[in-house]
């Protein structure tokens, strides 16, 4: 029997102008007329997408959903490739249960909210560091790229910690990073900037079996359960996870509340908004904005759909966050917000195992900022801000501020 269910030809991804957070309106319509819609992927397959908060949840909890990275398609063209692509061994984010829960175990200890807590006071120390830094810049020196001068490196530099990069090599550690981060990289490019990171990486394991530490690579390798290969492996996606995505997410927030002053004077009235703050930010810009990828493990039947092994499942959790279904105004930005969870991090076994680290790291840092420079502005107009729409992380290449003294 022929389906008559509204079609996606391709994933929607332009956004309508002016509306730089809000996810393409072609998504807000597909969520309303059925929430698991018939989608085209880049390579000819066509497969399904979830929209609704309620599908999203039941594909991230449904174990008859895989994210085998053997059995997983490209929702739109990837330069490096698709990310069916050979799994490493310790690329834990492609893999199911059991492999999946063994490698997850092996660092999930280091993730947890009392042991995070521990870190608060270093992560503070990096975040004044670059504030002094910009404050220091002279006026005639123009205006300051937030996310190359604050956004980018905190979160490096906070990741290293965790990792357990000395101070003499954490700026080798920052070009690495930025070789595989730059955006405008062609496929070769991002592709040699990701071996030189795997070549630093592989250094990075050696010194810690040789000598030892108190971070995270240190204690799993003692622990002597994993080669070097995985180890590297892990490392390069704590590194990817806890980077980019921390690093877009305090720039667009940034660029958020600039552009919503009431929502900004709320925040530095009450300092103590900052939680619930965090939460909506999450939620309202959702950074990974393409969704998360599954594959069903076996036939059947979801929402209505016959679904075949092996059928991609693409999960918007941009359009499941903006679930009129699930939040009053959901395409408003309200710092008090209070209720429903959001899928910012994802949702069952794969749920981000970074999130605490992230949410304490934002917390520190966009407090301070604000703090420091409650008179912070654009010094552009806002229409000029470029970007990340071509991007896996949604974003801004740059966010040029400048800033008046209160005080005076």
């Amino acid at each position: 029997m022929t389906e008559t269910v509204p079609q996606a030809p391709v994933l929607p991804t332009e956004r309508v102008a002016g509306c730089p957070f809000d996810p393409p309106a072609a998504l807000a319509e597909l969520r309303a007329e059925q929430p698991v819609s018939r989608m085209t992927y880049p390579d000819g397959h066509v497969g399904y997408l979830a929209t609704s908060h309620a599908a999203a949840k039941a594909v991230l909890t449904d174990r008859r959903f895989g994210s085998r990275g053997d059995l997983l398609r490209a929702p739109i063209p990837m330069g490096m490739g698709s990310p069916s692509a050979e799994v490493p061994p310790g690329m834990f984010t492609a893999m199911d249960p059991p492999e999946h829960t063994h490698y997850r175990r092996s660092i999930a200890g280091w993730f947890t909210l009392r042991r995070l807590r521990q870190l608060e006071p270093r992560i503070t120390e990096i975040v004044d560091q670059h504030l002094d830094a910009i404050a220091a810049v002279p006026p005639s020196d123009g205006p300051v790229d937030l996310v190359r001068d604050f956004a980018d490196p905190v979160s490096a530099l906070v990741i290293s910690e965790l990792l357990g990069v000395a101070p003499e090599d954490q700026q080798r550690f920052l070009d690495a990073t930025k070789a595989v981060f730059t955006v405008h990289s062609s496929a070769e490019e991002a592709m040699a900037g990701f071996a030189g990171l795997r070549g630093f990486l592989a250094e990075l394991v050696q010194a810690k079996r040789d000598s030892g530490g108190d971070d995270l690579i240190s204690t799993i390798a003692a622990e002597g359960k994993l080669t070097d290969e995985e180890l590297m492996t892990i490392g390069s996606v704590l590194l990817m996870a806890g980077h980019d995505t921390s690093s877009n997410q305090l720039a667009l927030s940034v660029y958020a509340l600039l552009r919503e002053p009431e929502q900004r004077e709320k925040l530095l009235a009450d300092p103590s908004l900052i939680g619930p703050a965090t939460e909506e930010l999450l939620r309202y810009l959702n950074i990974v904005h393409i969704g998360s990828i599954r594959a069903a493990l076996e036939d059947f039947e979801f929402y209505g759909h016959q679904l075949k092994t092996g059928d991609a499942m693409l999960v918007s959790l941009s359009a499941a966050n903006r679930d009129p279904e699930v939040y009053d105004h959901a395409d408003e930005l309200d710092l008090t917000r209070s209720g429903p969870g959001h899928l910012a991090f994802g949702h069952g076994v794969h749920q981000c195992v970074g999130q605490q680290l992230a949410r304490i790291e934002f917390k520190i840092a966009l407090t301070a900022l604000f703090t420091r420079f409650p008179g912070l502005r654009l010094a552009v107009p806002e229409d000029e801000v470029r970007m990340r729409g071509d991007s896996i992380i949604y974003g801004v290449h740059e966010l040029p501020v400048t800033w008046e003294d209160r005080t005076r």
